[in-house]
């Protein structure tokens, strides 16, 4: 599965980006997915995941009620919708995915098999 991230860019305070994770190479009805961000000095972190039957998994310390993740089986796509964004959720953002990932291993990033390249968000103040 190749993975391609999309929709990043420069946004002030208070804005919204939607994110896009097209799949390539496989069907990913049977794939989970997840978004983690890096930050510059920073580790990488969990920010949302789903898995092939749609339950959701969000970083509350960092998105809950304002970030919310999604899938179009049909368009091979996983997106993340981000609102409300403040100038700590800049980042590089990843899309990752595994075949069949179980809930409670959403937010582990040694769990996905799957890289995107990345998409940088900066949210100016």
């Amino acid at each position: 599965v190749q993975l391609q991230a999309s929709g990043g860019g420069l946004v002030q305070a208070w804005g919204s980006l939607r994110l896009s994770c097209v799949a390539s190479g496989r069907t990913i009805r049977e794939y989970g997915f997840g978004w983690f961000r890096q930050a510059q000095g920073k580790e990488r972190e969990f920010v949302a995941g789903i898995t092939w039957s749609g339950s959701r998994s969000i970083n509350t310390d960092s998105a809950k009620g304002r970030f919310t993740i999604s899938r179009d089986n049909a368009k091979n796509t996983v997106f993340l919708q981000m609102n409300r964004l403040v100038p700590e959720n800049t980042a590089v953002y990843y899309c990752v995915a595994k075949a069949g990932i179980i809930y409670s291993s959403l937010g582990v990033l040694s769990s996905y098999d799957y890289w995107g390249q990345g998409t940088q968000v900066t949210v100016s103040s």
